[in-house]
């Protein structure tokens, strides 16, 4: 076992758990991590809590509560994902306090049939930042075209956000203007700029899943040498239009007034293919400033055996510009992969969101107790 974990950390990754359940809270799990991992926060999506949900560990008797209470679904669903969050949030108050409110958060996500709508998505965060109650809660809010004026508004209103489901750099530059824009909406209120958080979440593996499957179909020597190389490519270069943006006149002012910067957070950094090495999005997106959000086995794999070689992003971008010009001049258009992906990405939250209503809808109706 190395300290890899340490050494990640050391270069300025934040180190974060993809990953909640009650039971990894009851049980001490997390605050383990916390104490001997070097886990400074916590991303939850709606996957993840369908299979913390679904497998009732820990959750029977407030199941049980709520439906004596009768509650709707979609309020039971609440009241449970958002008990989750806010012990979560207690358990990571200290790294809060420690490192000035940078770290020690939890996120926690829109309902994902909200995706494609401004105004509820604002209600929907404006609602789930006063039932948590913890100042260490991020509203995760996906990067639609929808999301992008929602991001802005709530800002403004001085709650800290997880932009999440981001591929495009094209939208990510947009998220940015999105949080700037909200950010000086923030501060014409005459709110305190340096209790606004925010990251956005840029997904990594499933660039190379998507663009790995046309590399494979075409099959030459010059396809298959290009595998493996988008996902990293575009992180890069996100990163390189997050140094740009946070080093422009706009945010210059921002920064005088006390504002922090929107920390490029990389989510997906499990590996799908395991021809690749299962620390590759890890090891190869080290940069200061950074955020890294890993399932358990990423992080038990990182331990384990990550090669951390210092900072492996800035230096890199003609390089990385290289390899997708490389794969466009291969006929695999950038904007229709990105745009696949935001679509399943939001589809497959809702899926899962959809699965979660059923499965404690059967619950409510299994624990209800008999009338009288």
């Amino acid at each position: 076992m190395t300290d890899a974990l340490k050494r990640l950390s050391d270069e300025g990754v934040a180190i974060w758990l993809d990953d909640l359940s009650r039971k990894r809270i009851t049980s001490g799990n997390l605050a383990e991590l916390i104490d001997q991992q070097h886990v400074v926060g916590v991303t939850t999506n709606p996957s993840i809590f369908q299979k913390a949900i679904s497998s009732g560990d820990g959750y029977q008797q407030q199941v049980t509560d709520l439906a004596a209470r009768k509650v709707t679904v979609d309020e039971a669903i609440r009241m449970i994902t958002t008990a989750d969050v806010r012990n979560a949030a207690d358990i990571l108050r200290p790294v809060f306090d420690a490192t000035g409110g940078q770290d020690g958060r939890v996120s926690i996500e829109v309902d994902p049939r909200l995706a494609h709508k401004t105004v509820p998505t604002i209600a929907e965060a404006k609602q789930l930042a006063w039932l948590v109650d913890r100042p260490n809660t991020l509203i995760k809010i996906p990067a639609t075209k929808a999301g992008l004026p929602a991001i802005t508004e709530v800002i403004g209103l001085g709650i800290s956000v997880n932009v999440t489901l981001i591929f495009s750099l094209e939208r990510y530059r947009e998220v940015m203007d999105a949080y700037l824009a909200g950010l000086e909406k923030a501060k014409a209120a005459g709110l305190d700029l340096s209790l606004i958080r925010s990251v956005a979440s840029f997904f990594v593996s499933r660039v190379d899943s998507e663009i790995d499957k046309r590399l494979d179909k075409l099959g030459t020597d010059e396809a298959k040498a290009l595998k493996g190389k988008a996902a990293l490519a575009n992180a890069r270069l996100a990163y390189e239009a997050y140094e740009e943006v946070f080093s422009s006149e706009r945010w210059a002012a921002l920064d005088k007034a006390g504002a922090n910067k929107q920390r490029p957070l990389w989510a997906s950094t499990g590996v799908k293919d395991p021809d690749y090495k299962d620390t590759l999005y890890v090891d190869e997106l080290v940069a200061p400033g950074t955020v890294n959000t890993m399932p358990e086995a990423t992080l038990e794999a990182t331990a384990a055996r990550g090669e951390i070689k210092g900072d492996t992003v800035r230096g890199t971008y003609a390089a990385a510009r290289a390899d997708l010009d490389a794969i466009a001049a291969l006929g695999i258009s950038y904007d229709e992969v990105v745009q696949l992906l935001e679509d399943e990405g939001v589809e497959k939250f809702e899926a899962s969101w959809n699965d979660l209503l059923k499965s404690t809808e059967a619950e409510l109706k299994r624990l209800a107790p008999s009338e009288g």
